[in-house]
C-alpha cells in the first residue's frame, strides 16, 4: 500500500511592502494514489461548464459561478482531500528587527514553517510541490526542506520524500488551493466588490458551518485555519 501523501502549497499576498495588510499561506493534500482520480474529476467539472483553462480565484465570475460553486461542493464531500490555511493580520505590525532577524524572509520561513509541520505525519512520506511565485523559488526551496528536515529529524529524506517548485498551470489541485486560498483572502481583506466571490465563501462557510474568519482546532482536519496576529503575541 503507498503510504505517499502529496501536497501542493500556494501564498497570497506575501511579499512585505505590497500595502497589504494581511499575508496568506495555503495547502491542500490527499494520498498520492488519489491524485489522478482527483484531477480528472476536476477537469471533467471543467468540460462541463465550459470552464477551459486554469482554474484560479482571480478568473472568478458570475457567468461561471455554478461551476465554481460545484467545485466548492465536490472539495467539502471530498473526504481524501485536505485543506489548511495560514493567516498573517495586521502585516504592518510585524517587528522583523526585533523578531526575526531583521528579515521578513526569516518570518515568511517561520509561517511556512507554521503552516506544514502541522500537516507532516511521521508515518508517512510527503511529497511537497510548491508554486513558483518568483525567481527566487528556487532558493527558497532549499531553505524550506533544511528547515523542515532538521526540525522532524528526517535527514534522510524519509518522511520528506521529495519537495519542487511547479507551475499551477501543471496541476488541478494546485489551482484547487489557489481558489481556496483566494477565498480565504477575499475574507480576510473585507472585499465585497464581486457578488459571486461572495456567494461563494458564503457557500463555503455554510457548508462548514462556520467563518473563515476564526483559528480552528489543530485537529480539524477539512478546512483548518491558524491566525497569526501580532497584536495578540510578543510580536507586537
Amino acid at each position: 500500500m503507498d503510504n505517499t501523501i502529496n501536497i501542493y502549497c500556494d501564498e497570497s499576498c506575501h511579499l512585505e511592502h505590497d500595502n497589504l495588510s494581511v499575508m496568506l499561506l495555503g495547502a491542500i493534500w490527499c494520498p498520492a494514489s488519489e491524485v489522478t482520480r482527483l484531477s480528472k474529476e476536476i477537469q471533467t467539472m471543467k468540460v462541463r461548464h465550459h470552464a477551459a483553462g486554469e482554474l484560479k480565484w482571480t478568473k472568478v465570475s458570475k457567468s461561471k459561478l455554478d461551476f465554481y460553486l460545484e467545485l466548492a461542493d465536490w472539495f467539502l464531500a471530498e473526504t481524501s482531500l485536505h485543506f489548511r490555511g495560514l493567516v498573517v493580520l495586521h502585516k504592518e505590525l510585524l517587528d522583523h528587527e526585533r523578531f526575526n532577524k531583521g528579515s521578513h524572509d526569516d518570518f515568511y520561513y517561520k509561517m511556512y514553517f507554521s503552516l506544514l509541520s502541522k500537516i507532516l505525519n511521521p508515518n508517512m512520506q510527503h511529497k511537497i510541490f510548491l508554486d513558483i511565485k518568483d525567481t527566487r523559488g528556487r532558493i527558497k526551496l532549499r531553505i524550506l526542506n533544511e528547515i523542515l528536515c532538521h526540525d522532524k529529524y528526517d535527514f534522510t529524506s524519509q518522511m520528506i520524500k521529495s519537495m519542487q517548485n511547479i507551475r499551477s498551470y501543471e496541476s488541478q489541485l494546485l489551482q484547487v488551493c489557489d481558489f481556496l486560498l483566494g477565498a480565504l483572502s477575499y475574507r480576510h481583506r473585507k472585499l465585497s466588490g464581486n457578488p459571486a466571490k461572495v456567494e461563494i465563501i458564503r457557500f463555503i462557510e455554510t457548508g462548514l458551518g462556520r467563518d473563515l474568519l476564526h483559528s480552528t482546532p489543530l485537529g480539524e482536519g477539512k478546512f483548518n485555519l491558524f491566525l497569526f496576529n501580532p497584536q495578540n503575541s510578543t510580536q507586537k
